[in-house]
């Protein structure tokens, strides 16, 4: 089953994120980081729940340095909301879930009936 998050690269960025008509959370993530895989299946959870609201995308800071560095990303993981090309919200480290959506909720797109 595909996850409910997406791959972002550094080709891509500008056109996924910075112009998206929804905001995205971008989670800075690396395969060696312990923190970062405790993290993902709430970040898995959030894009599935808020799905047509908000857009979820994964970054690998080892495959794409470059836009880590460009955000100040300095540990891992990192999760940055972007919203009308702008990053509005920034969090650093493990947290649960409902610590997130409580950062997440105010920026969400209003769902189409």
């Amino acid at each position: 089953m595909a996850g409910a998050t997406f791959e972002i690269t550094t080709a891509d960025f500008s056109a996924d994120v910075l112009e998206s008509d929804l905001p995205v959370l971008v989670d800075f993530t690396a395969d060696w980081c312990p923190p970062c895989k405790m993290i993902a299946p709430y970040v898995e959870q959030i894009a599935s729940t808020y799905a047509g609201q908000l857009r979820v995308g994964k970054l690998d800071v080892d495959l794409h340095p470059q836009i880590m560095q460009q955000y100040g990303v300095m540990g891992l993981p990192t999760l940055i909301l972007f919203q009308h090309g702008e990053p509005v919200e920034r969090i650093i480290g493990f947290v649960p879930r409902n610590r997130i959506e409580a950062r997440v909720l105010p920026y969400l797109a209003q769902p189409t009936t």
